[in-house]
This record gives structure tokens, C-alpha cells and sequence, in this order.
């Protein structure tokens, strides 16, 4: 069954989805950080008030609320003969302002690793949903790319920037409010660069967008070229292809790298800039302040209250222009998330069926192509197969093999008025996909094995994992007498890809991995290529006796894999040229017979070198 699948039109509604469920702990976060802000602002009265009023005689700039609050404790004269109460004050201010500060953090730290989870899982979740021909378009490593490095940046903007975004606001405003009581003069001369800082923020943030989403498709790349290189590594050496690879690499890392550093330029332009209007800004305060307070239009306390509340303007400013320049680079990150979201996933109709695979399978005019302006892989195929028997299928390299049996298994949907396949009477797009692979099992040439124990790969798609089942799995693979020789055997771990296993012991794994859960139709696309002709025989043997029900889809390109098949395909160039028992094909003298002649003249001239 189809899920329900959420579009996600804008970078905003895809940046809500994923804080859905950190909703709570980010409010908790943003509620301290505002406390922190407005315990930041008591400290500097109770400074101006004592060097004012305490210390000096200027009358005090108390608010009425604070008047009360000093009567209680005895009046201006007793804190003036008690300086420790306001010292004691100042610390206990401190202190809650610390203690806030600590559960803003905790909070904005349990929001950001919650909201990480839930961004990873539903990637996850949703990537390995995604149609295999997705996954052919786009490589691995951008994929990780993309599910690591972008999800951090997201977080990082969220949790060290945006959280604090409204704290930032109440800061400024609160501030400003308190400067402007001390003197409004005072106050519009501060004011003044925060539109400006604001202003260049904005510019510079439409500036460096492109550059951040260039950087990050670099790195794509250059996760891509590393992840090739490591999971291919065997091929690399064996064709002494290391200097190439490294070059390539450094290629791309050089030119990764001067994108970073032409990034760099701009972000220490910006800071440097943006520093400048600051130390500007704290300038023309010392200045304007200095000549007020020398005029006497303003005290010494109310002097130090004022560049005190401006000193804690500075960082939330410089913060803001933070937030607006790094919100490029989290909107490209999330941008690239929002392609993958908005990806469509593999869905069944909404009438998908779940019919017995204990029936014929038809391929009927089936044409296909891997792209839409591609030539044609097949080309108005049509065959049967019957229930419970074996059918072979062999065709020289690009012939179409493989990919009927991917079309079969739905890993490619077939475009309308390009025929269809059958299963009995259903067509198999009206098939439940996940029905579909549950009943259909296939090993391919190049088995796929996780670094795992081996009856760990065997039992993946048991539901028990049984260790007889995996015994019996590997008796009728010819893999048992192998594990025997392995030391810790069916618990040996078999290494990233099944490296620490030969190339036929990985084919007869993977046999075992399907044969464990004994699906009605087994599709071997040359899944015997890498065994002796000895060891081929004796798994076909057993194969026949194990799987006499079974509807059995074999293709090779060693007849003798073939040829006691009930019947025998012959694909060329995406056609089916001929079809038959092994017998009529010989009486045909077509390609069969000839690649059967041409084969049996090789094995006598090994025969003879043998001897």
C-alpha cells in the first residue's frame, strides 16, 4: 500500500515538518534565553545607581515599583552604609542569570539533537522508499552528503542562531529602551548603525548564496569520487589505477577547496566590515558621551549604565548580521533536503493486489528504455514462462537479459502503451510492490553482501533466522562445505561487501540469502558466473530438487548452465530471437546452436591443454 505522502512547497513548510517534534524543548529555550536577556539589563541599573546615588549624590533614576522595593530594605541610606547588599545583589543576578542561561542551553541542546533524529530517520526512511531508478540518477556520496553535512548546517542555524533570534530582538529592544531614558540624544547615535549593520547583512546575504550553493555541490562531488574509491578499492589496485585516483581526487579537492577559500574571502570581508561599523559605532558613543558628560548633561553613573547597555548591543547586532548571512547557506542545505523530501516514492495503485506467483508470467510487447530520449533496451518483447517449470535465458552483453528480470521485480516501471507483464491474468502494475519482491527472489552477478556475520547476510530476509534454515540454505548453495573450513564458520564475518569472500562464495551466499525464504518465482541472472562448472552443476542439481514447485528464471552465458531449462530464450539486441527446448534450438543451427558450438570447441581445447 501507498503511503501519504506530504509535499513540501517552500523551504519554510519542509523546516517545520522536521521541527515538529522539537517544538517544545526550542520554546523552553527561546523562554531562558529571553530571561538571560532582561536579567542582562538589571545589572547595569544597579551599577549606574550606585555610582550615582550611592556613591555620589545625583538623584536616582528609580522606577516607582524599585522605590518600594528599596523601602522594604530600609531606604538609600541604609544600602549607602552597607555596600555588600548591593554587591550581594549583583551576584544573585548573576547567578539566575547563569542559571537561566544554563537551561537555555540544555533546552536548545535536547531541541537540536531531537531535531537532528527526526531530520535523519525521515531521510532515511524516506530515501530507501525512493525508486531504484532514483538512486541509478543520483550518486551515493552526494546522497551522504546530503544527510550529514546539510543536516548539521541546519541544525547548527537553528540551534546556535535562530533560537536565539528572539532573544537578540528583546535584547535590542529592552536596551534601546533603557538608552533612550538615560539620553535620547545619546541613544540615536547608537541607534544609527543598527539599520546600517542590518542593511549590509541583507545585501551580503544575497551575495554569497550562490557561492555557499556551489561549495556544497563540491562537496557532493568529492564525497562521490571518495566513496567510489573506497568501496572499489580491489578494483583500483588490481589495475594499478591508484595514481589516477589520487590525482582525480586532489582534482576535485583543489578545486573544492578554492571555492572554500573564495567563500572565506567573503565571510571575512563581511566580518571585517561589519566589525569596523561596530568599533565605529562604539567610537562615536565614547565621543558624543564624553562631551555630554562633560557638559554635564549627563552623570558618570548614568555614563557607564549607558556604554554598558551599548557594549551588550555589539554581539547582539553583530548576531543578527550572523543569523541573516548564514541563513544562506542554511537555505541552500535545506533546499537540498527539500529535493530529496519531495522526491516521489515507489507507489502500488490504489487498488494493488496480492495474486499467487504460482502462475504463468507473461511479458507481452514489453518495450522499454532506461530514459525517455534513450534507444530502446527492449524492443517488443513477448514470452511466457510457464508456472513451476525453469526457463533459460541467454543473449550476448546489452542484450536486454537483466533488465527483464528488473522490470519483472518492478524496479523500472514500463510507460504506458509499452506493453506489460503478467502474472496469470494481473498486470503487474496492479501489483503490490512489496508482494511483488516477496515473492519473486533474485541474485544477481555482483551480490550486494553487509558487513555482517554470514549467517547474519544468509538470514536477512527470514523472518526466523533460524540457524537450520541457513544450513539447509547453504547445503542446496554448495556453501556448507566451504563454511566448514572458515574458523569461526557461519558466524565469520564476512567484511564490507563480503571483501574476506571469493567471488563464487559470494554468489553461493546470496543463493543461500534467497533460497532461506523460498519464494515461488527465483530469478539467477548469472549468479553462477564466478563457480567451477563442477560446483555449477552440483547447485543445479540440488536447485532441482528443492525447488520442484518453484518457477525458476535462469540466465547465463554458459549453456550448459541452460541447457536441461524447459525451455530456452534467446535474446539479441533486445529482441527475443529464439525460443525453445535445448534440443529444437540445436535443430534451429541459429545463434544458439552456434554459441553452443563455439563453447563446446573451447572446453575440448581446454580439455586437451589439461592433458
Amino acid at each position: 500500500m501507498s503511503r501519504e505522502k506530504k509535499k513540501f512547497e517552500t523551504k519554510a513548510d519542509l523546516l517545520l515538518y522536521f521541527v515538529n517534534g522539537s517544538k517544545r524543548w526550542f520554546v523552553l529555550a527561546v523562554f531562558f534565553a529571553c530571561m538571560v536577556s532582561l536579567l542582562d539589563l538589571v545589572n547595569p541599573k544597579i551599577i549606574g545607581y550606585t555610582v550615582d546615588s550611592l556613591i555620589g549624590d545625583t538623584p536616582s533614576r528609580i522606577s516607582p515599583y524599585v522605590s518600594v522595593l528599596l523601602a522594604v530594605t530600609g531606604g538609600e541610606e541604609v544600602l549607602r552604609n552597607n555596600l555588600g547588599l548591593v554587591a550581594i545583589a549583583v551576584v544573585c543576578v548573576a547567578l539566575l542569570s547563569a542559571l537561566c542561561r544554563f537551561l537555555f542551553r540544555l533546552f536548545n541542546s535536547i531541541g537540536a539533537e531531537t531535531l537532528v533524529k527526526r531530520m535523519r530517520d525521515t531521510l532515511f526512511d524516506h530515501i530507501i522508499r525512493l525508486p531504484f531508478a532514483w538512486h541509478s540518477a543520483n550518486h551515493t556520496g552526494d546522497i551522504i552528503q546530503r544527510c550529514t553535512s546539510d543536516v548539521e548546517q541546519i541544525k547548527m542555524f537553528l540551534s546556535e542562531q535562530l533560537t536565539s533570534l528572539l532573544r537578540v530582538f528583546v535584547l535590542i529592544v529592552m536596551a534601546l529602551t533603557s538608552m533612550y531614558n538615560i539620553n535620547p540624544q545619546l541613544m540615536m547615535v547608537s541607534g544609527f548603525f543598527i539599520p546600517v549593520i542590518i542593511a549590509y547583512s541583507f545585501w551580503f546575504h544575497k551575495k554569497i548564496g550562490s557561492q555557499f550553493a556551489i561549495v556544497d555541490s563540491e562537496e557532493g562531488k568529492l564525497s562521490s569520487i571518495a566513496q567510489e574509491n573506497l568501496t572499489g578499492v580491489r578494483v583500483v589496485r588490481a589495475f594499478g589505477r591508484e595514481k589516477y585516483e589520487r590525482a582525480r581526487f586532489e582534482k576535485q579537492n583543489a578545486y573544492y577547496t578554492n571555492m572554500w577559500i573564495r567563500l572565506m574571502q567573503l565571510m571575512s570581508a563581511f566580518w571585517a566590515s561589519g566589525d569596523l561599523i561596530s568599533y565605529a559605532q562604539l567610537l562615536c558613543v565614547l565621543i558624543f558621551g564624553s562631551y555630554l558628560a562633560v557638559q554635564g548633561n549627563l552623570s558618570a553613573g548614568s555614563f557607564i549604565e549607558f556604554i554598558t547597555y551599548n557594549a551588550m548591543l555589539t554581539w547582539p547586532v553583530r548576531m543578527l548580521g550572523r543569523v541573516i548571512a548564514n541563513l544562506s547557506k542554511a537555505g541552500i542545505s535545506i533546499e537540498r533536503l527539500r529535493y530529496i523530501m519531495n522526491s516521489q516514492e515507489e507507489e502500488d495503485l490504489p487498488d494493488a493486489q496480492k495474486p499467487d506467483f504460482h502462475q504463468d508470467i507473461t511479458f507481452d510487447h514489453v518495450t522499454f528504455s532506461y530514459t525517455e530520449d534513450g534507444a530502446k533496451i527492449l524492443d517488443d518483447v513477448s514470452f511466457t514462462v510457464k508456472a513451476g517449470t525453469t526457463v533459460g535465458i541467454l543473449g550476448s552483453t546489452g542484450s536486454g537479459k537483466s533488465t527483464l528480470m528488473y522490470l519483472l521485480d518492478r524496479m523500472y516501471p514500463i510507460a504506458e502503451n509499452s506493453g506489460r507483464i503478467l502474472i496469470g491474468d494481473t498486470d503487474i502494475r496492479n501489483v503490490q510492490a512489496e508482494w511483488i519482491r516477496k515473492n519473486v527472489g533474485m541474485v544477481l552477478q555482483e551480490p550486494y553482501l553487509f558487513s555482517r556475520t554470514l549467517s547474519e547476510n544468509i538470514s536477512i530476509a527470514s523472518e526466523t533466522g533460524d540457524i537450520e534454515h541457513v544450513r539447509k540454505a547453504a547445503e542446496v548453495a554448495q556453501l556448507s562445505e566451504a563454511v566448514e573450513h572458515f574458523r569461526d564458520g557461519y558466524e565469520t564475518y564476512v567484511g564490507e561487501r563480503g571483501v574476506t569472500l571469493s567471488g563464487g562464495q559470494k554468489q553461493r551466499t546470496a543463493i543461500a540469502q534467497m533460497l532461506i525464504r523460498k519464494p515461488p518465482v527465483m530469478v539467477f541472472d548469472d549468479s553462477l558466473s564466478a563457480v567451477d562448472a563442477e560446483t555449477d552443476a552440483k547447485i543445479r542439481a540440488a536447485l532441482n530438487e528443492s525447488t520442484k514447485d518453484t518457477t525458476v528464471i535462469l540466465i547465463a552465458h554458459r549453456i550448459t548452465t541452460l541447457m536441461h531449462a524447459d525451455r530456452i530464450i534467446v535474446m539479441d539486441r533486445g529482441r527475443v530471437a529464439e525460443q525453445g527446448t535445448h534440443e529444437e534450438l540445436i535443430e534451429k543451427g541459429g545463434i544458439y546452436a552456434k554459441i553452443y558450438d563455439l563453447q563446446m570447441q573451447q572446453s575440448n581445447v581446454g580439455e586437451e591443454d589439461d592433458i
